[in-house]
């Protein structure tokens, strides 16, 4: 007789989604690109909202989302960037521009989407992280794919700490 699965699913998509790729990691760098496809389609989602409720469930899945992306960066990505290239310029600017982001991020969670300044603090969060990106995807990671970053094991250990911060913050 064949044995049945009887694992629950996680309640949102998101945490179905993190639970899925903790499953299967993919190495490194696909996990950082898929976390930006994400949360890029997600700005231009928001260009397209009026409603406030809206506007605000989506604005703290974005936050959420890019605090988690940039811890797991920042705790495990970067640490192993630094050693394996020789471009600490380039990751100098990578934890500045983090610095930015997470201070918009505090002061968009601050307010409310009534608020004056509220689009143009999330605008600006959006152009932030699309500047960050087009830095880590054109420059950072063909880097560190010509490295001898073990961008496999660096992505199960990514997956991991992402699933581990996704559940704390469920």
């Amino acid at each position: 007789m064949a044995a049945t699965k009887t694992a629950r699913k996680p309640a949102s998509k998101t945490a179905r989604k993190t639970q899925r790729a903790a499953a299967k990691p993919a190495d490194a760098i696909k996990l950082l690109k898929d976390d930006h496809k994400e949360v890029k389609g997600w700005f231009k989602d928001y260009e397209k909202l009026e409603d406030e409720g809206e506007k605000l469930a989506l604005v703290q899945k974005i936050c959420l989302a890019l605090k988690v992306h940039t811890q797991i960066e920042e705790e495990i990505y970067y640490p192993a960037a630094r050693e394996a290239i020789d471009d600490d310029d380039l990751l100098d600017e990578a934890e500045v521009e983090h610095a930015s982001a997470k201070q918009l991020i505090a002061e968009i969670e601050a307010m409310s989407p009534g608020d004056r300044l509220y689009d143009a603090k999330v605008t600006v969060l959006g152009e932030y992280v699309a500047h960050h990106v087009e830095e880590e995807e054109s420059e950072m990671f063909p880097e560190s794919r010509d490295s001898p970053l073990d961008l496999k094991a660096l992505g199960v250990q990514m997956a991991a700490r992402k699933a581990e911060l996704m559940a704390q913050a469920a």
